[in-house]
């Protein structure tokens, strides 16, 4: 076992019937970008955003060009 280092797991994303999400906390100012199913709207967490590189890094996995901020 490596102490320190997490395994990255790639979750599924259906364009269909997901769409990308940033969640924002409003008093802390965290960040977590994941998946909001369009019709039950429960959201799947996906990785924290500390900054633009983990965003870029976001999109660039799942091939998203826009992702919507929700607080």
């Amino acid at each position: 076992m490596i102490f320190g280092k997490k395994k990255e797991e790639t979750v599924s994303f259906d364009k269909e019937t997901q769409i990308p999400v940033i969640k924002c906390s409003i008093c802390t100012g965290e960040q977590v970008a994941g998946f909001k199913d369009k019709s039950t709207g429960k959201f799947q967490e996906v990785m924290l955003i500390a900054g633009k590189e983990d965003l870029d890094a976001f999109c660039k996995r799942y091939g998203v060009d826009e992702v919507k901020k929700e607080y």
